[in-house]
């Protein structure tokens, strides 16, 4: 099933994101996690990127096939395009055409300096019309930023560049992650304004450390509201404390979400069962 089916019924969508296990450590013990996680019934999973980041790395393909044959559940593979050829590209799309996997989240991906990048793919738009433009009839999702992409020169720069994704092909968004619902309402709002009218999931991350959301922010540059740093200056020196807080702060906002309409909730649930639990009973009969 295409990714965007889902959203022609009349509820939410609530779909989980899992990533493979770095290298040094055996694929299995992602089949641990899954094994929990298929209990909570979410409509989809994702699977990032190989963790080795080398398009020989198949952990993407191979546990988003498990998801979806082992398991039942529909999955999407993340698909990483800025340090690709053409030529590479099109054999991880017969990798995952030969496991029937029909959801793919097109990305740029991360630009490292110290790895010089190639010329085909210059952005997610680039690969989202390269995938349509071949044999394969996959689903395609693309990545959206609530704050803007760090990369972007202004909102509304940001807000075009979306709009590339999605004439090319996007059919469904998927946000990064983000603290202040306020945020994510007015994305949506200057998105539709545009004429960005593809579902829109609610990336939500559970913060349960300190030192997961400094490098989170490092990462994506996501603002943090007063009532999230009080938060975590009162729990920081209390790990159950700073873990209970973190879902509870979670479960506010998928509630406030869903109260207001969102298309979707995408929790990334850090391959932890427990903390995906948590919050999915806590929610579960907002779906």
């Amino acid at each position: 099933m295409k990714l965007a089916e889902l959203f022609n019924e009349e509820r939410t969508v609530f779909s989980f994101e899992v990533f493979p296990p770095k290298r040094d450590h055996d694929i299995e013990t992602i089949y641990d996690t899954l094994d929990e996680l298929h209990h909570l019934n979410p409509d989809f999973i994702s699977v990032t990127y190989g963790a080795s980041g080398s398009l020989a790395d198949n952990s993407t393909c191979e546990i988003a096939s498990a998801i979806k044959h082992r398991y039942g559940i529909e999955s999407a593979a993340h698909l990483t395009c800025v340090n690709s050829t053409r030529e590479e590209v099109t054999e991880v799309l017969r990798r995952l055409h030969e496991n029937e996997i029909e959801n793919i989240l097109a990305l740029r991906g991360d630009i490292v300096p110290d790895v010089p990048r190639k010329n085909d793919f210059k952005h997610a738009s680039d690969l989202i019309t390269f995938i349509k433009d071949t044999d394969y009839d996959f689903g395609i999702s693309g990545a959206c930023y609530p704050e803007g992409h760090q990369d972007s020169r202004s909102h509304v720069d940001d807000i075009l560049n979306l709009k590339k994704k999605v004439d090319a092909g996007a059919e469904h968004l998927i946000s990064q992650l983000f603290f202040d619902n306020n945020l994510f309402y007015d994305f949506v709002e200057k998105a539709r304004i545009a004429g960005i009218n593809v579902p829109i999931e609610a990336g939500i991350m559970p913060v349960v450390n300190k030192k997961q959301i400094e490098r989170m922010v490092s990462l994506c540059g996501a603002s943090l509201p007063s009532k999230f740093t009080k938060m975590m200056s009162r729990y920081e020196h209390k790990p159950e404390a700073m873990r209970d807080a973190g879902i509870a702060y979670a479960v506010n906002q998928i509630v406030d979400l869903v109260s207001q309409g969102v298309d979707g909730i995408h929790l990334y649930t850090m391959n932890n069962p427990y903390i995906a639990k948590r919050i999915s009973e806590s929610v579960k009969s907002l779906f």
